[in-house]
Formats: C-alpha cells, sequence, structure tokens
C-alpha cells in the first residue's frame, strides 16, 4: 500500500472513531477530546491529497459526519450439537447473539470474529453470510439506523479465553434452537431464526426489500 493510501485509512479510522465518540460522548469534556481527533483526521486528510487543511475546510461535515447508516455485525456461532451461543446484554439483561459496531479497516466477517471473541473468549471461524437486516425492520430498538450483517460461524477447537470486553454481558451460553430464552432481544428474534435455516438447509442470505 502506497504511503499516501496508508495515511488515508489510518485518517478514516480516526474520522470514524471520533463520529463514534461524539454521537455516544456523555459530557463537554468527551467532545472536546473527539473533535480534536477529527482535526488530526482533517490534518491527515490533507497530507495524503496534498492540499492545505483549509482547502478542505468546505468539505468538513461531508468528510467528518457519519452519515450513512451504522454497519453492525452479529455472529451465528452454532456447535457441532445444534447449540447457538448467546450473550445476556449488560445493557438490557436480554439474550442476543454476540456482535458489535464494525471498525474502519476490518472485514465485516473480521469484525463478527473480533466481537465474539472479545465478548465470550470462544474462537471461531465464519463460514457464510446469514444476511443483511435493516433495523427498521428486525426489532431493533435503537435511535440510529442499524444495518445488521449476521455471519455463520463454526466454533474452534481451542478452549475458552477470558472475555476481553467482559463488561459488555452478563455472561454468555449455549441454547438449543428449541430452548432459547424467554428474554431474547427484540432484535434478534428474527435473525436467530433466519441462523438456524441457514444451517440446516442452506440456500440464500436474507436481505430486506
Amino acid at each position: 500500500m502506497k504511503i499516501a493510501a496508508q495515511i488515508a485509512l489510518w485518517a478514516d479510522q480516526l474520522r470514524d472513531l471520533s463520529a463514534m465518540g461524539l454521537r455516544y460522548a456523555e459530557n463537554i469534556y468527551q467532545e472536546e477530546r473527539y473533535r480534536a481527533v477529527q482535526e488530526l483526521a482533517l490534518q491527515m486528510f490533507a497530507l495524503a491529497t496534498g492540499k492545505l487543511p483549509e482547502q478542505l475546510e468546505p468539505l468538513r461535515i461531508p468528510i467528518l459526519s457519519h452519515p450513512t447508516p451504522f454497519m453492525v455485525g452479529d455472529g451465528a456461532v452454532i456447535d457441532g450439537e445444534g447449540r447457538i451461543l448467546l450473550i445476556r446484554r449488560a445493557d438490557n439483561g436480554c439474550w442476543a447473539m454476540p456482535g458489535g459496531a464494525l471498525e474502519v479497516g476490518e472485514t465485516p466477517a473480521a469484525g463478527v470474529e473480533r466481537e465474539i471473541l472479545e465478548e465470550t473468549g470462544v474462537q471461531c471461524r465464519t463460514i457464510s453470510l446469514v444476511g443483511v437486516f435493516d433495523s427498521r425492520f428486525c426489532g431493533t430498538i435503537s435511535p440510529h439506523h442499524l444495518l445488521h450483517v449476521v455471519f455463520l460461524c463454526t466454533p474452534l477447537d481451542e478452549a475458552e479465553l477470558p472475555p476481553s470486553h467482559a463488561g459488555e454481558t452478563l455472561g454468555h451460553d449455549w441454547f438449543a434452537e428449541e430452548s432459547l430464552p424467554a428474554d431474547v432481544d427484540p432484535g434478534h428474534i428474527s435473525r436467530i431464526p433466519e441462523a438456524f435455516r441457514l444451517w440446516r438447509e442452506g440456500g440464500a442470505a436474507f436481505f430486506d426489500k
């Protein structure tokens, strides 16, 4: 990768980090910090394109904002016994597939594998796409427009590791399709059956029209 392209990628990663941070900032101090990161991203964009920062100033909003739907990834990890791995979310106590926001610079599949490992310590491999679900139609409760990319995953034989982001969950467990917990997160109620369908039958991935 050329140096300019690498600098532009780093700048885009900082842009994404600052946009997410500003969206969820809880106080003025946090906002100031993320705006400082935005300034660094703008200067790096200028360096990568050979322009002065002042020349990019009119493009500040389209460059630094996050105008498109947020892309998040979930992993339907199903073992050889037909059990699916679910986490218990710390924010609402409901059960859900492990997953979260995808990061700039990683593929959706790699991001899902990372999220599963962070939240559960389970090492897995993505094997097929379950579908792309629009948060407006699948029951997700969020003030933001999300696109959920769900992958079917198989657990590896390696022993579980301590979750590095254990604070995001209240634990995790394995469930058979006929024994799912009653308090499944609303946004996952329609997605989990699609994962089991693909696991059993194969076929085309789901998408909203």
